[in-house]
């Protein structure tokens, strides 16, 4: 299932890292993940029961694919 979040939320979302980008839909590989990911370190935040889920711990860092 694909992430479906109000765009206006998306706007303000950033990625927690110290480069604070934004996020954008999806997975690397996969656009229908329940994810987002940072356009500029590529990190992938799980999206649980509609919740984004900005943790650094919680995150997929690009490395680990």
């Amino acid at each position: 299932m694909a992430v479906d979040l109000d765009p206006r939320l998306l706007e303000i979302l950033a990625c927690p890292s110290d480069d604070h980008a934004a996020l954008t839909p999806g997975a690397p590989g996969d656009p229908g993940a329940d994810a987002l990911t940072c356009t500029e370190c590529g990190r992938v935040y799980p999206v649980e029961d509609g919740v984004p889920v900005l943790l650094l711990d919680a995150a997929e860092h690009p490395d680990a694919r």
